[in-house]
């Protein structure tokens, strides 16, 4: 796995937790695959939050590009400006 720092680690586990948050866009963050952010995951949570994270994403289709309905565009939070340390920029 990658050598992350406590902020990136940080930012990762918020990107996972947010519902529209694809894991496609944390590989291309952060470079880490969809099973190396479930490791992650398990190894920097609680078992209970690892267990309910997991059963809220499996099968969300909002968690992967390829399921997602709309093909164009992405949806924007209205508090997405706000979120700090995070390297893509926003358009």
């Amino acid at each position: 796995m990658i050598e992350l720092d406590s902020i990136a680690i940080d930012r990762i586990i918020e990107m996972a937790w947010e519902d529209r948050t694809t894991f496609e866009a944390i590989k291309l963050q952060f470079g880490l695959k969809e099973q190396e952010v479930i490791d992650l995951m398990r190894k920097e949570m609680k078992l209970k939050s690892f267990k309910m994270w997991r059963k809220r994403v499996q099968g969300r289709k909002t968690k992967h590009a390829k399921l997602r309905v709309f093909e164009k565009g992405t949806f924007r939070c209205s508090r997405q400006r706000t979120i700090s340390n995070n390297s893509i920029s926003k358009r």
